[in-house]
């Protein structure tokens, strides 16, 4: 099944340049390059504007021109904004921010942040512009991509949230104070997604680095979520991360949960995994029998299946994107055409919307600017080429501008209905709505690239390809290389194995292996003595020799290492 998976998925974002170049109803070429030119417009007005009036706060306010600190005090957008700069061949402004960011940030600071938000938009924005940080035509360093400065600040951002998974599930905490950890008084209930929206950023910061405690506490919480659902299926949207206990039982695949979902596919594609696809597998089952009504998805009750919210909530519009990754392209189009249909009747997506009166939810009328719906006819049209998904790109990109511009950016929509607005930008605006709006309309992007352009690791392991295409987007959609993940992580085993080698001419020689038990311990009272870590050629003081990890049958390094045509063997 997972070779199926990949499969597919190297199809939908490698599809036949044929569909991606084709003129007629979908656009000509002169078509593209247009609303190429007015998204960029779009995005140079907000950033500047972000830039001349709130940096460096965490986001702008573009009805009274200031910003405000929203999520930590980390010049949010900026981070968020700067992979999209090199998407739009801004490489000189990327060079720019990306030194700037590393005078300017600090995470060492007394400042209660949501884990799921920094871990998205910090610790992803970091990570993405690392690996991208050569293409940008920055000096990277010896090791790279393996080590750099940004992937130092982003270890630290992430570092400052393990504290939040120290808890009897290993689920972690929502929020968490960069300068002392948990808040004792802080509530133990946390929405899904925040639990289970960490397994791609922490995989590759354990696969980049060598340290694998990010990709373990991930890992251990997407574990923990696993084991309490429901006996039909489905998990809620609220849970309590010391008990386990379901704090509301609503189940659905949008506000609360949707990334938990999203993670596990993306996860499986970019770390082959076969045990998180499986999970998601038996999760599309119950989804598809109790919450999916006529290509939509409505909430439901997680252990009796009834409905309990008869909405679509903007946030769902992920959804035709997810489906078109595992190769379900008919029910994608038939679900992304009924979000169109509330996004041509607003101008916009509401976040909430009564399925049954076709109309608007009270108090839930606005459109904060999501990428959503977009992000899904990105992934469409690369697969389909269908005009009507390209359609909507344009449709966007007028009311974006129409609705939502202002002087000092593009604001908020506070109601749908009257197209009144809020005075905040949300730095997705940015890092998204902007990104997947471009790559819907420019078919040449290097994000787009079928494998015929590359450039190798300058590091431990100089032949590794990177940079080939089969980008994964992270929730934020912040492109992460998984060629970078098997580069550094292939080094860092030979770096264990030479390790052991070296170990092993430190230790005295054991006993004969006819003079151990049955169990390998020495017999007769005979004393095997490893030398202290003082004494060893290959450990640092104080530390302690890590058992040898699994790993594909190959022909060990041990074997290929030689010195003056002498090949040391397992036995030497």
């Amino acid at each position: 099944m997972l070779a199926y998976l990949i499969t597919t998925i190297l199809c939908v974002i490698h599809v036949s340049p044929v569909i991606n170049h084709a003129k007629g109803e979908e656009g000509t070429d002169q078509e593209l390059a247009h609303y190429r030119e007015r998204i960029k417009s779009m995005f140079y007005h907000a950033y500047n504007s972000y830039l001349e009036n709130a940096f460096p706060y965490d986001e702008l306010r573009p009805l009274t021109c200031d910003g405000q600190d929203t999520w930590g005090s980390f010049s949010l957008t900026l981070i968020d904004a700067l992979d999209t700069l090199l998407i739009l061949g801004n490489h000189t402004e990327f060079q720019r921010v990306a030194s700037l960011l590393q005078d300017t940030v600090d995470f060492d600071i007394d400042v209660n942040a949501s884990v799921f938000e920094t871990n998205i938009r910090v610790v992803g924005g970091l990570l993405s512009a690392h690996l991208l940080s050569k293409r940008a035509g920055m000096e990277v360093e010896v090791g790279w991509p393996c080590s750099g400065p940004l992937l130092r600040m982003a270890e630290e951002a992430a570092r400052k949230l393990l504290p939040a998974f120290q808890t009897p599930t290993g689920m972690p905490y929502g929020t968490v104070n960069l300068l002392m950890g948990v808040n004792p008084t802080e509530t133990p209930v946390t929405c899904t997604a925040g639990v289970g929206t960490f397994i791609l950023e922490f995989a590759t910061l354990s696969r980049l680095t060598g340290d694998p405690v990010f990709e373990d506490v991930a890992r251990k919480a997407l574990r923990s979520l696993w084991k309490t659902r429901s006996d039909i299926g489905l998990v809620g949207n609220h849970i309590d991360v010391i008990t386990s206990k379901w704090v509301a039982q609503d189940a659905g695949i949008g506000a609360g949960v949707d990334s938990y979902f999203e993670y596990l596919v993306k996860g499986a594609i970019m770390l082959q995994d076969e045990e998180l696809l499986s999970m998601f597998s038996e999760y599309d089952k119950s989804i598809k029998n109790y919450t999916k009504f006529d290509d939509w998805y409505l909430w439901v009750q997680m252990h009796k299946g009834t409905v309990s919210m008869p909405v679509f909530q903007s946030l769902e519009a992920f959804w035709p994107g997810l489906q078109s990754l595992l190769g379900d392209l008919e029910n994608a189009m038939r679900t992304f055409h009924n979000y169109y249909t509330v996004w041509r009747q607003f101008g916009g997506l509401p976040e909430f919307y009564s399925i049954p009166q076709g109309y608007t939810v009270d108090k839930r009328e606005g459109y904060p600017l999501r990428p959503e719906l977009i992000e899904s006819a990105m992934y469409l049209y690369r697969a389909t080429g269908d005009p009507t998904v390209l359609q909507l790109g344009r449709d966007a990109v007028e009311s974006i501008e129409k609705i939502t511009r202002v002087n000092c950016g593009f604001a908020s929509v506070k109601d749908l209905r009257d197209h009144k607005l809020d005075n905040r930008m949300e730095s997705f605006f940015l890092a998204e709505t902007v990104k997947y709006l471009y790559l819907l309309f420019d078919p040449d992007n290097f994000l787009h690239n079928s494998g015929s352009m590359f450039h190798t690791g300058s590091g431990p392991q100089g032949d590794c390809v990177l940079g080939a295409g089969g980008y994964i987007f992270n929730t934020e959609a912040h492109p992460l290389d998984p060629a970078a993940l098997h580069c550094c992580s292939r080094a860092q085993e030979e770096r264990r194995e030479l390790q052991d080698i070296l170990l092993s001419f430190s230790e005295t020689a054991g006993p004969p292996a006819a003079q151990t038990g049955e169990e390998g311990d020495p017999a007769d009272g005979a004393q095997h003595r490893p030398l202290d870590s003082s004494e060893s050629i290959a450990l640092k003081p104080g530390a302690r020799r890590k058992a040898r990890a699994l790993s594909c049958p190959m022909q060990p390094f041990s074997s290929r290492l030689a010195v003056l045509g002498q090949v040391f063997t397992d036995s030497t």
